[in-house]
């Protein structure tokens, strides 16, 4: 007796039904986007990882999380489309259930402190997509109730399944299959709470800048071969011979042709001796 429910299909009748569906929906023209989970593990980035955990966090969820994770690695979400602050998913079960989850956006206030709290720590949106951040910014995007991830208040979802408890395992499912995502689209959690990651950047392009200290310095031979793309041991010693020799005559022909500025100095000796006493004559005619 199924009391309701649909009878159980084994993991490997499902994963080929999956497969039959994924293709007949492509050849409609749909653009499919399954779930694939290498290994078992969900997620490896800082963003997908840190996403599944903050659905772990929550005690509303303990219930239905674990076979939600056995159906993600299964391959059962067929489907996975997230536009906005909205996750539409086609889950695999004894039937293919439609899944839709809404996330509530970020208020301006909470973004606002946000921003501030990570001004002029990150460098570039590259690095933040990446998760390449300090761990004081980690700290701030996902600190519960007050970072980027959402709370179980601000999610709402409904499954086509029959089953009635609130968070069924497709929907949890479909969950974990945003944390998979986020993994190659970490911009998608931004997107869900209907934010822009640049935002965060250019407020930290718009801090002031460290006063530093003067750079100036003297450079040696090295810093000096880096800037014009050569080494000085790497010149012939020959070469270096007759760049010597060169130089040389140059100055030497330098001196020769060179003329000398103002007037010429005489070099004539000075003689310094005192000029002899001539002896006075003494006329006859006035002796006489």
């Amino acid at each position: 007796m199924s009391y309701g429910f649909s009878p159980y299909v084994p993991v490997a009748k499902r994963r080929e039904r999956a497969q039959k569906k994924i293709a007949k929906l492509r050849k409609s023209g749909r653009n499919i986007k399954p779930i694939e989970i290498e290994g078992r593990k969900i997620a490896k980035t800082f963003w997908g990882d840190s996403w599944c955990k903050n659905l772990e966090s929550y005690s509303d969820y303990s219930n239905r999380l674990p076979r939600g994770r056995t159906y993600v690695r299964n391959g059962s979400v067929v489907d996975l489309q997230i536009e906005g602050g909205t996750i539409g998913a086609l889950v695999n079960g004894s039937e293919f259930y439609k899944v839709e989850i809404a996330i509530s956006p970020l208020s301006d206030e909470q973004w606002e402190k946000i921003k501030a709290q990570c001004a002029g720590k990150i460098d570039s949106l590259v690095e933040l997509l990446q998760g390449a951040i300090s761990q004081g910014v980690m700290q701030v995007v996902t600190q519960p109730g007050q970072g980027l991830f959402p709370l179980p208040a601000e999610i709402t979802y409904q499954c086509s399944c029959p089953d009635w408890a609130g968070l069924c395992k497709h929907i949890a499912a479909s969950l974990y299959g945003v944390g998979a995502r986020l993994d190659k689209e970490p911009e998608m959690l931004f997107a869900l709470r209907g934010v822009r990651p640049d935002e965060m950047i250019s407020l930290a392009l718009e801090a002031p800048p460290p006063i530093k200290k003067s750079s100036r310095r003297i450079l040696n031979s090295e810093d000096v071969a880096s800037v014009f793309g050569f080494h000085f041991e790497d010149a012939p010693s020959s070469l270096s011979k007759k760049s010597a020799t060169k130089c040389s005559e140059a100055k030497s022909e330098s001196k020769k042709t060179q003329k000398p500025a103002g007037r010429k100095k005489s070099t004539k000796k000075v003689s310094l001796k005192k000029p002899k006493k001539q002896k006075k004559s003494v006329s006859k005619k006035s002796v006489l």
